[in-house]
């Protein structure tokens, strides 16, 4: 099986020993103490005989089997079953690394089973070991500290995703366009901010209801302060993680409406464009007919017909130099009037 560490605790101080599953659980009942078992990834037959020494009850152990549970307390007969989504997050490919995490807690025993690498709860349980007020309390104070360990773990994954819609806001606004990648990243961001949501709330409510039920057993009140203070920074995170996700909504529109009016902005410059060669063809074409029509008169009577009798006349030409100038200066008229030159 794969035991990370078994221990057996009384009056707050670690039992020298190594003892195993089932000499854990008969030491922690002769001694009045409690047995803390972490397990890392058993398999169905390791948790079968584990759940058959410290009577677990069957549907909580099909859930472990099952995995990807989300956050959650509940009640079978004398012992607690918990789900906690450990979290923690990777600068590198700007990601939230989501583990899962299974506490039995009974009169005399806390299991620990880790599904994933993270959360190390080897620091958890050094620190209970030096305080050993706290740890008299017994198996709910193992709870506690296990909880406030993975809300602590939570500040980080809060600052990251923080960094990171800083970072989007000062892409969007600092005036060097929008780039096509900005909202993959966005939405990308956003799913790790919900993932991040279902890990955070459905704990709020559990550890809420574990406050309660600690109050309905006559808790250590001291216990129950620290409870309420791991309580008072999940609800910051959750209000944090909560504002996350409406402000990259916000940001997303945001986008959205820069890419569109930058589409826009696109589009009327291509218009002003298009009007202006418009205007230049325009030109162009008033000039040609202007230069056409001294060009066709010069064309008809520049040829030797005999059969032309005004080309005889001694006026003939000049005539025909004034029918073109006067042609010319009409057509510069009228295209003057209308704005095409």
């Amino acid at each position: 099986m794969p035991i990370v560490d078994v221990a057996v605790y009384h009056d707050g101080t670690r039992l020298p020993g190594s003892p195993s599953l089932h000499e854990a659980r008969a030491l922690a009942a002769e001694t009045g103490g409690f047995a803390w078992i972490g397990l890392l990834r058993p398999d169905e037959d390791e948790l079968r005989e584990l759940a058959l020494t410290y009577d677990l009850h069957p549907l909580a152990v099909e859930d472990v089997l099952q995995g990807q549970q989300r956050p959650k307390l509940e009640h079978y007969n004398d012992s607690v079953f918990m789900v906690l989504r450990p979290a923690r997050y990777l600068d590198e490919p700007e990601l939230v690394e989501f583990g899962e995490l299974h506490l039995f807690v009974g009169d005399n025993f806390v299991i620990t089973i880790r599904l994933a690498e993270n959360p190390e709860l080897a620091e958890v349980r050094t620190r209970m070991e030096a305080e050993p007020d706290l740890l008299r309390l017994g198996p709910a104070a193992a709870l506690y500290a296990i909880l406030d360990r993975v809300v602590d773990d939570y500040e980080p994954v809060v600052l990251g995703l923080e960094n990171d819609i800083g970072e989007i806001e000062d892409e969007l606004f600092d005036g060097a366009g929008v780039s096509p990648e900005l909202a993959k990243r966005i939405y990308l961001l956003s799913r790790e901010v919900i993932e991040f949501q279902r890990a955070t709330r459905p704990l709020l409510v559990a550890a809420e209801a574990r406050h309660r039920a600690a109050e309905r057993d006559l808790v250590d009140p001291e216990l129950r302060r620290y409870l309420r203070d791991v309580i008072d920074h999940l609800i910051l995170v959750t209000e944090r993680v909560d504002s996350f996700r409406q402000l990259l909504r916000d940001l997303l529109n945001v986008h959205m409406g820069l890419v569109s009016q930058e589409r826009n902005d696109r589009m009327t410059e291509m218009t002003e464009i298009n009007i202006r060669q418009s205007d230049q063809m325009k030109k162009i074409s008033s000039w040609a007919a202007i230069i056409f029509a001294p060009t066709l008169i010069s064309g008809i009577y520049g040829m030797n017909f005999h059969q032309m009798p005004e080309l005889a006349w001694p006026v003939g030409y000049p005539l025909a130099l004034v029918a073109m100038a006067g042609f010319a200066g009409v057509l510069y008229a009228v295209f003057k009037k209308k704005d095409w030159l």
